[in-house]
């Protein structure tokens, strides 16, 4: 199947092409952020929206009845290997508590749908730890290797969900890319253009939502 390879956008197979080249796959995403009564991040809920091409792709790999569409199995089976193969890299989520990273958990079921030739997926994913509303935090989806191209169209597809989360400061952040690149010279090396995944520097160019509290 070539669906993996191409989705997770930096598995073994495809990582040192993915280095060495613009991102081969586009998606619109949404993030929600979700604060429960207690005042803690509760949960992240994701769509992401592919393009016609890369959706067109996975067509081929999981028809499996060649009807020339994908059945409900056939969309069941793309969630369950996009949720094997995504663990690695965090499902493409990114969040921060006062510049400390914090993982998620493996979301229970990723779901997956095709409208007007374009593959959607939906899932929601809860922080690793918990994550009480103090200091700053911040919340974002990217691909570490850089393969796909993971974009919020606006600044409405990143919200904030909860009576607690209103009550704190939240902005989205679009960093410039001559101004990343300017401020992390040192940092900028030809390893990180060898091996995106290995310094993470990717995450520095990432749109991302900023909440302070």
């Amino acid at each position: 199947m070539r669906l993996l390879p191409l989705l997770v956008a930096g598995t073994a197979l495809l990582a040192p092409v993915a280095a060495l080249a613009h991102p081969h796959i586009f998606a619109e995403a949404r993030l929600e952020v979700v604060a429960n009564d207690e005042g803690t991040i509760s949960e992240l809920r994701n769509v992401w929206r592919f393009d016609e091409l890369f959706s067109a792709s996975v067509v081929m790999d999981f028809d499996k009845n060649s009807n020339g569409q994908l059945d409900p199995d056939e969309l069941a089976e793309v969630g369950k290997t996009v949720l094997e193969s995504l663990e690695e890299f965090n499902y493409y989520t990114t969040i921060t508590e006062d510049g400390k990273t914090v993982k998620v958990a493996k979301p229970d079921v990723i779901n997956v749908d095709f409208k007007d030739g374009q593959l959607l997926m939906f899932f929601t994913v809860k922080p690793g730890e918990v994550m009480p509303l103090k200091g700053k935090l911040t919340f974002g989806v990217y691909d570490p290797t850089m393969y796909a191209s993971m974009d919020f169209a606006s600044d409405s597809d990143l919200v904030t969900v909860g009576d607690k989360l209103e009550a704190c400061k939240h902005q989205v952040v679009r960093p410039d890319p001559d101004e990343v690149l300017s401020q992390n010279q040192a940092s900028l090396t030809d390893a990180f253009f060898n091996d995106p995944t290995g310094t993470d520097m990717s995450k520095l160019f990432a749109t991302r939502l900023e909440v302070t509290c």
